[in-house]
């Protein structure tokens, strides 16, 4: 009806009022036709869902859910046409396609995918004599995943059931027809629901069946068996069609999803480990070493096998130097650093160890992944960590040997596993050293920041001191007097959360540039005094003795005070200004003939430390223009 209706239409000139209205009863025949096809698809093919599934999980509703296939509809119904028949009136009306994506999409939602998802759920199929049932019941799980071939196995069991339903069609056709018309059915639900079904597969099954160890590749044949022998079965049941598919391909391409598996697991171990508290801390010494994998010598490997012409030297001529090296040359100070960072140190061993036993792809994947968990470092850690490294000076300096301590291991990383690599990267291109300064940047950069945050302390404080000017009225000496007390105290708690932190010659250091602050700032202000009379002298000089006294015991790098004063002793080795301090007390305590006695004609301690004009300024402050200040003035230049 439908061609001789649109071959009449095509027709020039032949314009009938009867053709519109056959039209429009065609329209309403196909339409009733279709309605009562689908009242008797629902017969035949009945959902039975739970009442309430809003509120309820999937693994619930699925374990209450049961799928009903009838061959025939059922005897308390009114004689209806067989499956088949339903099929195919479908299949002429271009509407089979539709019907099976809906019936596909409610066999994903509620079946397959449920099934891959959850281990415990386990398919149960009857088969009575008019009627398919497939029903779902509870198993505990073995694992939180289960095995592909587990997986293989409940899907292929519900795919015979559908075969069974579509192949038992009692289809009133010439043989040829019935088989081709029962393959075109399981083709057409195989195409609906395949691609979303295989994508489900590699996402919740053999992705997680992935080895995370090198050791377990080879196990990993019997997943590619099982992969092969589920698609081998569903193309003889007709579901499948044509060659490979992205199933098989990814289960046969395990090499490269182990090294991509195990790179991103590598990543994400490593930032948490970056994101992990910083003051956790581990003590290293000279003799402390990380837990280094044991490594074959160089002279194992295929590609290394070559004399050594310092061997044959060594036969024949001593060339050993008397002098020695201390053991210690080239260790890394003793000092703390996260336990998170040795962990990571620790980390980059073990999957560049792993690199050398793995394929020549997976290699460079792991290798290139070390590198990337040090570069991520330096982007993650000062970002991260951003506001307790600016706020807190002993995570500063942690930092600091953290970046040290990556930086020094850097420097031989790449040596040590040279001849391990693949050849590819046996060339130049398997090193770390290239990321040295830039590690070694980030800690100095971090702890330089820190410094500069004190320093503005300490001169914060200074200038409360009201500058040491007027020094006989209380509330100005008061004020001084609690200013240095204020920096010593500053001084001493750093000293505390610095002590057996940083390495001894940077606690040293930078404990010496602090208290160098505050005396250069101290000095500066006395020298710049226009008036300073015998009471201020006396008093300027109480205060300068009290940071001579207690300046040296900021310097503790170690816990045991005992061992601390040999650093207190060599405070002059640190603190650029300790001499020009001291030499500025002796002036506000000296007459002018001692004073001009240390200048000694530009010779003495005196001009070591200031200069002829300084001398000159304190001169004026400190004594009273009378004939013998003119004589001493005069000898000073």
């Amino acid at each position: 009806a439908r061609s001789i209706l649109k071959m009449l239409e095509s027709r020039k000139g032949f314009e009938l009022k009867i053709l519109k209205a056959l039209g429009r009863e065609l329209t309403v025949q196909m339409q009733n036709m279709l309605y009562h096809l689908g009242e008797e698809w629902q017969k035949l093919a009945v959902w039975k869902l739970p009442p309430s599934i809003e509120n309820s999980s999937l693994e619930s509703v699925v374990l209450r859910s049961e799928l009903h296939l009838h061959t025939v509809p059922s005897r308390e119904e009114v004689e209806g046409p067989p499956v088949a028949s339903v099929l195919k009136a479908f299949a002429v009306l271009d509407e089979l396609h539709s019907k099976l994506k809906v019936f596909g999409q409610l066999l994903l939602k509620y079946i397959l995918k449920p099934l891959i998802s959850y281990p415990s759920i386990q398919p149960v199929t009857e088969e009575q004599s008019d009627v398919f049932i497939l029903r779902f019941k509870a198993k505990e799980p073995d694992l939180d995943h289960s095995s592909p071939t587990e997986v293989f196995h409940k899907i292929q069991l519900v795919f015979k059931v559908l075969h069974q339903y579509l192949s038992n069609m009692p289809l009133e056709q010439p043989e040829e027809d019935k088989k081709e018309f029962r393959v075109t059915v399981a083709e057409l639900l195989g195409d609906v629901i395949w691609g979303e079904l295989s994508d489900c597969l590699i996402q919740n099954c053999l992705v997680d069946s992935i080895p995370t160890d090198s050791s377990k590749l080879a196990q990993y044949i019997e997943v590619i068996k099982s992969t092969e022998e589920f698609e081998k079965a569903l193309k003889n049941m007709h579901f499948l069609k044509g060659d490979t598919t992205d199933l098989l391909k990814y289960a046969r391409n395990v090499n490269s999803h182990f090294a991509n598996k195990k790179c991103q697991d590598v990543i994400v171990a490593a930032r948490n480990l970056m994101t992990s508290e910083i003051h956790d801390t581990v003590k290293i010494t000279p003799k402390s070493s990380i837990l280094l994998p044991g490594l074959p010598s160089p002279a194992a490997g295929d590609h290394l096998k070559k004399e050594t012409t310092s061997e044959l030297l060594h036969n024949t001529v001593n060339l050993e130097n008397r002098i020695k090296l201390s053991p210690n040359s080239f260790s890394l100070p003793t000092c703390r650093i996260s336990s998170s960072v040795e962990k990571l140190m620790e980390l980059a061993y073990q999957t560049l160890l792993e690199a050398t036993s793995s394929t020549d792809q997976c290699c460079i994947q792991l290798f290139y992944s070390v590198r990337n968990i040090f570069q991520l470092f330096c982007d993650v850690v000062p970002t991260y960590h951003k506001e307790n490294l600016q706020k807190l000076p002993q995570l500063a300096a942690i930092h600091h040997n953290n970046c040290m301590y990556i930086a020094h291991h850097l420097l031989t990383l790449g040596h040590q596993f040279r001849g391990r690599l693949t050849n590819i990267l046996c060339h130049g291109a398997a090193t770390f050293v290239d990321l040295v300064p830039g590690f070694r940047r980030l800690g100095v950069e971090c702890f330089l920041a820190q410094m500069r945050v004190q320093k503005g302390e300490i001169l914060e404080r200074l200038s409360s001191a009201r500058n040491f000017s007027n020094m006989d009225d209380e509330e100005n000496y008061s004020a001084a007097n609690k200013a240095i007390r204020q920096v010593l105290h500053q001084l001493k708690r750093l000293g505390k959360v610095w002590q057996d932190v940083l390495p001894v010659n940077i606690y040293c250091k930078a404990m010496g540039t602090l208290l160098n602050t505050a005396l250069s700032e101290i000095v500066t202000r006395i020298a710049a005094l226009e008036d300073i009379s015998a009471e201020d002298a006396t008093r300027l000089h109480s205060l300068c003795r009290t940071m001579v006294q207690e300046g040296p015991q900021v310097f503790t790098p170690l816990p045991e005070d005992s061992k601390n004063k040999t650093y207190q002793e060599e405070v002059p080795v640190y603190v650029q200004k300790w001499m020009t301090f001291k030499e500025m007390m002796i002036v506000l305590q000296a007459n002018l003939q001692e004073i001009v006695d240390r200048w000694a004609d530009g010779k003495g301690p005196l001009a070591a430390e200031f200069s002829a004009a300084e001398v000159k300024s304190l001169i004026r402050a400190l004594f009273q223009n009378t004939e013998r200040r003119a004589a001493a003035l005069a000898k000073i230049k």
